[in-house]
């Protein structure tokens, strides 16, 4: 039988990113870092309609209105504020009036809106350090359901903020956003998909893990079983050349400890990689890992066929 990986690549050279799809995936995280800072512009331009009702900036600690917005301004986080007494706040906006707005003069509501906005930028740029990774899933997932729509099986799936499984929806628009896992039927057999799931034998944090059961027959003593993983692979989406390197270290350290760790359990899952940025070293080494047969599988998460011919064999297991 033809290797997995052959079905799609022929060669090292292949598994690197292009330029231009470089270019494309910087394009795509402005896009989605402009589409993310929205909501944060919109609530700006309403704290300043709002705080420009006060004609000094000491009226502002008056605004119940805005008490929330005031505490942003003055730099708490949404996590830290959720320690604070009452007391505590008043005490941090107070400080804030008396500290950066009162020596502002008659610019005080722009200065109120520009320090709320640098809170909220800080808030915006912890959450674009994961989008990569996001963004990755988002779009693993959705090559997933598309092999499985097309073979005519239906799927159930987990969504993030409930811990619910549920049957596939009629319309499934936007369903990536929400979803930590699949669950299928390939033949007889029942399979589930898992992000981001710590495997027990390896000790390791696996970004997907198949597993050759379905979710309701799926316990923590299942979990900590090697013979239950069926497969188990690295997603890193970051697209920037200059951490790619240290992506996969990261990726190539997780999947030697999993093979170690089953390895010693006499039981050997298939193994995979998909990555955003890979460059020409890094290329060389995959390629080295795929003839010795070290993983399976490998993708470039910037070629849709990569990723179509992975799924597709995913699915197929």
């Amino acid at each position: 039988m033809k290797e997995s990986f052959r079905q799609h690549l022929k060669s090292a050279s292949e598994l690197e990113t292009t330029r231009e799809a470089y270019r494309a995936g910087f394009i795509a995280l402005a896009l989605e870092r402009n589409h993310r800072a929205t909501p944060f512009v919109e609530r700006a331009r309403a704290l300043k309609l709002a705080a420009s009702r006060a004609k000094t900036a000491a009226e502002l600690l008056e605004m119940e209105d805005i008490q929330s917005a005031l505490l942003t301004a003055a730099g708490v986080s949404d996590k830290a504020a959720s320690h604070l007494e009452a007391a505590d706040e008043k005490k941090a906006i107070a400080g804030l009036i008396k500290n950066f707005l009162e020596p502002a003069g008659a610019a005080f509501v722009e200065e109120l809106v520009y320090r709320f906005l640098l809170t909220r930028g800080d808030t915006l740029g912890g959450s674009m350090r994961n989008l990569g990774g996001v963004l990755a899933q988002q779009k693993f997932t959705r090559s997933v359901i598309a092999h499985l729509k097309n073979a005519g099986k239906s799927y159930r799936w987990l969504h993030a903020g409930t811990g619910k499984w549920a049957e596939a929806p009629d319309d499934e628009t936007g369903i990536e956003v929400h979803l930590r896992g699949l669950a299928w039927q390939s033949g007889k057999a029942s399979r589930t998909l898992y992000y981001n799931v710590t495997v027990a034998v390896s000790r390791s944090h696996v970004d997907l893990s198949v597993l050759n059961c379905g979710p309701d027959a799926l316990d923590q003593e299942m979990l900590k079983s090697p013979a239950s993983f069926l497969a188990l692979g690295e997603l890193k989406g970051g697209i920037d050349p200059n951490g790619a390197d240290e992506h996969w270290k990261t990726a190539r350290t997780a999947l030697s400890r999993i093979n170690e760790a089953f390895a010693r359990n006499q039981v050997r899952p298939h193994t995979f990689f998909i990555g955003a940025a890979i460059e020409p070293k890094m290329a060389k080494e995959i390629w080295s890992f795929l003839e010795s047969g070290i993983i399976e599988n490998a993708a470039n998460l910037t070629n849709e066929n990569h990723v179509a011919s992975l799924t597709r064999w995913l699915c197929s297991l």
